[in-house]
């Protein structure tokens, strides 16, 4: 127990008794994120092959609706994800019936992460050389077999390079999310490390998230790098 300079009471968690707290935390971070996860990869990801396409680059240039979805995607990107998340308060209550915990957190992050992910995926491939749609159309293939054997099967590296980079974001959404008390690893800091001055919390939630971050990191790496050796192979 020890008395901090304006005379709160504070405890540190013992380290041998860290991990009880830990381990249920850092299994709620990853149901967040894994949620999440699900549907900024098949929605974001369909935004971003959409916004390519109707470029002018695209199958099917549509100039008025790439125009009106970059212009949604630039704004759902705008906003600090603190901003965000208050923003659409009612919105969240509307579809979950509470502005608390982890459903309460998983709608902004979804609302955060889905603009995030389609202009990676449109900047993905948007790198491909021109020939890469010309051909598909050259073979007679169709809007889908150009799409998915073509266009993402070429960026297939830099879209999984996309989708390391928004699981590290959604990490950190997270634990801003823990402010909602949304639970996880953020609300673990915020209630234990920063309400209660707990040193030893705060120091291994930023361990574990370091960690896992760098973790994550190296995973993505090793697998782009593996796809890029394996497209050059054939």
């Amino acid at each position: 127990m020890k008395t901090l300079p304006d005379g709160v009471m504070s405890q540190d968690t013992p380290w041998n008794e860290i991990h009880r707290l830990m381990l249920p935390a850092y299994g709620e971070t990853w149901l967040m994120v894994g949620i999440v996860m699900l549907f900024v990869v098949t929605i974001g990801g369909a935004v971003g092959v959409v916004l390519f396409n109707t470029s002018s680059r695209g199958l099917f240039p549509r100039p008025a609706l790439h125009r009106a979805l970059s212009w949604l995607v630039n704004m759902g990107r705008s906003l600090p994800f603190l901003v965000l998340m208050a923003a659409i308060i009612p919105f969240t209550f509307w579809l979950t019936g509470t502005t608390i915990g982890i459903p309460a957190a998983v709608i902004p992050m979804i609302v955060a992460g889905i603009p995030f992910f389609a202009r990676l995926v449109e900047n993905a491939l948007r790198e491909l050389p021109p020939e890469v749609t010309a051909v598909g159309l050259v073979s007679g293939g169709s809007t889908w077999q150009i799409i998915t054997r073509a266009q993402l099967s070429e960026a297939l590296p830099a879209i999984v390079a996309a989708i390391t980079l928004n699981v590290i974001s959604m990490i950190e959404y997270s634990a801003i999310a823990g402010t909602i008390g949304a639970g996880g690893i953020g609300y673990l800091a915020v209630v234990y490390g920063y309400q209660r001055f707990d040193n030893h919390i705060m120091i291994a939630t930023i361990v574990v998230l370091i960690a896992t971050i760098q973790l994550i990191q190296f995973i993505g790496d090793r697998l782009v790098a593996a796809l890029r050796h394996h497209q050059e192979t054939f």
